[in-house]
């Protein structure tokens, strides 16, 4: 019977991480990222003004770069001219008038990810076993090849035949990428990194184009996403969430394009970064014909309806979105979280893998999610 199966998986790097990144809980990393994301924002201003070169200051201060190039999380990487001068006196100052007047960015530092998280995140992908498989934070092509070449080996599984990744808008090396095997062929590639709206650049990512055909000639469009993270702003994360809402409705207009252009079978999948009862994501949820293959009456969820971190229903931020065709193919799916860390939960528990014994050799924060369609129906 010809199935394919079609998922999501936030790897959150396989090879390396953000030190920023990489803690426990995401209030830690916060200041550092929001703090290193606007003064890149700043250093590409034509003009560095008074008040501009006063909060460039203020954030090197948060970064702890004011007497050095390089500290825990961040390094100051300068190609030419100067950018800041640092006095005997113990005061620093922006040197630099302008975009111009230098070469230079502030980069995340970066440390490995352990063997045994590789290697979980691995088992993860080899159990959850998809034809077609869009992956969420992933470094780069080469090291995402790299990766189902050797790690998949490494847990008797085999490699995939198609491993696609485009570049996106994000710095620090988490893009979204798609990896298709059993005869699943990519034959389009499309990115959207330059769409842009009134506001300007949409994608934080990217909303990356897979056209798939399968090994019976059918045809399957997967959009992979990551979008705009909370965290930044206020508490109520009013920034991250225009930003989402924003990414959200291109994705709509994305979609119904190309159901305007004849495709029936597509799949919308990723990390959307807030759950489905938020404002921010209704343009896809509530305002398309996309149907969520978790509201089908086979899909599996285990014991918690979430799929990031403890899996509360508010933590539901992972999707496989189907068009109404597409739907109709659909068998069901479920939520896959063995590789995910529950610490010591006693109250209705999922199962991990043995050897995960220490959050930090968690294959991810986020469950893979699936949906599985049969192209008969």
């Amino acid at each position: 019977m010809p199935i394919t199966r079609v998922a999501s998986f936030n790897v959150e790097n396989m090879f390396d991480r953000a030190k920023a990144m990489n803690h426990s809980t995401w209030a830690e990393g916060a200041p550092v990222l929001e703090a290193h994301a606007r003064l890149n924002l700043l250093i590409q201003r034509d003009h560095y003004d008074d008040q501009t070169k006063e909060e460039m200051i203020e954030l090197l201060g948060k970064l702890k770069l004011l007497r050095s190039d390089e500290s825990t999380y961040v390094r100051l990487r300068k190609i030419r001219g100067r950018f800041l001068t640092r006095k005997k006196t113990g005061e620093t100052i922006i040197a630099a008038q302008g975009r111009e007047s230098w070469i230079g960015w502030i980069e995340l530092t970066t440390e490995h990810v352990t063997g045994l998280a590789m290697q979980h995140t691995a088992m993860t992908i080899r159990d959850v076993d998809a034809d077609v498989l869009g992956v969420v934070e992933a470094e780069s092509r080469p090291l995402l090849e790299m990766f189902s070449a050797a790690m998949l080996k490494e847990v008797g599984w085999t490699p995939y035949e198609q491993v696609l990744l485009v570049d996106g808008n994000d710095d620090r090396g988490i893009d979204v990428g798609l990896m298709t095997r059993g005869g699943h062929t990519v034959t389009d590639v499309r990115t959207h990194i330059y769409d842009t709206d009134r506001s300007g650049v949409v994608f934080s990512r990217d909303c990356a184009e897979y056209h798939v055909r399968t090994p019976d000639g059918e045809r399957l469009i997967v959009l992979v996403n990551h979008l705009k993270s909370k965290g930044y702003g206020t508490k109520d994360d009013p920034i991250g969430a225009q930003r989402r809402f924003r990414q959200a409705a291109r994705i709509a207009r994305i979609y119904n394009g190309l159901l305007d252009d004849g495709a029936n079978h597509i799949a919308v999948v990723g990390d959307l970064n807030d759950d489905p009862a938020s404002e921010a994501l209704a343009p896809l949820l509530k305002q398309t014909s996309l149907r969520d293959v978790s509201e089908h009456p086979d899909f599996e969820w285990g014991p918690r309806k979430g799929t990031y971190k403890s899996g509360g229903e508010k933590d539901k931020i992972d999707y496989v979105l189907l068009s109404p065709a597409l739907f109709a193919k659909s068998t069901g799916g479920g939520a896959f979280r063995k590789g995910v860390w529950r610490g010591n939960r006693t109250k209705n528990p999922w199962e991990i893998y043995a050897t995960l014994t220490a959050e930090q050799h968690a294959a991810s924060d986020h469950a893979a999610v699936y949906a599985d369609i049969d192209w008969t129906r």
